[in-house]
């Protein structure tokens, strides 16, 4: 997995040994804490462990490739969760639509902003999930002319964030809206947009629907709402896709997870 510092990941882990407890599967989880030479080291490590399905969230969409590889090669079956690989096709992925997701977001945005204002982004451009998102609510917003995107910024960690939505702001001092690609990156954009005296113009979208920043939705008026994902629905598939494979059965080479949207009482 990419990562257990995030709350949608221990969710996803939590759901996956839930899941294959409950199916008697045997689960091993390595976590790569986003650095890429781990997550490659990890695979090989359990390519010679002989494990028989390997369930991957790539921490660079391309840059796994290599892991993937060797592993198709040693007769591993791939399943990606949450993030797809890309430029390899594997046996299925399971993961929200992301943009769908986006497309909510740009939705909403527009509606905060009524129809009209400048937008800034915080992004994460090596991971194809959230390339999918800021495809699609820039392809939202691109049905109202009246509203511009002046801004982007990669914001991977929350410390990356907010220096990235702060170095918007000062530079784009009318912004309207951040919409963040993770609740991370909106949290950090709604501290920033207090810290420069703008919480009275600026409103901030999240995604990824953590309980954080859920409870931010119902309590400050910078989070407008976050795209709801449901790493719960992902890590239950991915083990039910896991013991198809090891039966010999036929699995979907994608699993959609409809994204919700949560906006408190706003």
């Amino acid at each position: 997995l990419l990562t257990q510092q995030h709350p949608f990941y221990i969710e996803l882990a939590n759901a996956m040994k839930s899941k294959a407890k409950e199916q008697n599967i045997p689960l091993e989880i390595s976590i790569a804490n986003q650095d890429l030479s781990k997550q490659l080291a990890d695979v090989e490590d359990l390519i010679t462990k002989g494990i028989d399905v390997l369930i991957i969230s790539p921490v660079d969409s391309k840059g796994v490739l290599p892991a993937i590889k060797k592993a198709q090669n040693a007769g591993v079956k791939v399943i990606t969760v949450d993030i797809p690989a890309e430029g390899i096709d594997v046996l299925s992925y399971i993961g929200t639509d992301n943009y769908k997701g986006g497309e909510k977001a740009g939705n909403l945005m527009a509606k905060v902003l009524n129809g009209k204002g400048e937008v800034a982004i915080i992004n994460y451009p090596t991971v194809q999930s959230v390339v999918a998102r800021i495809d699609g609510f820039k392809k939202s917003l691109s049905a109202y002319p009246e509203i511009k995107i002046v801004a982007e910024q990669t914001g991977i960690t929350r410390a990356e964030a907010l220096a990235a939505a702060q170095n918007m702001l000062q530079a784009n001092p009318d912004i309207d809206g951040i919409f963040g690609f993770g609740d991370d990156a909106a949290l950090a954009a709604a501290v920033a947009v207090k810290s420069t005296n703008l919480q009275d113009k600026v409103k901030v979208i999240g995604f990824d629907g953590m309980k954080e920043a859920r409870d931010a939705v119902d309590s400050d008026p910078i989070m407008v709402g976050v795209i709801q994902q449901y790493p719960n629905q992902m890590g239950e598939q991915a083990i039910i896709t896991a013991a198809k494979l090891i039966k010999g059965e036929a699995v979907p080479s994608e699993q959609p997870i409809e994204p919700g949207i949560y906006t408190g009482s706003k």
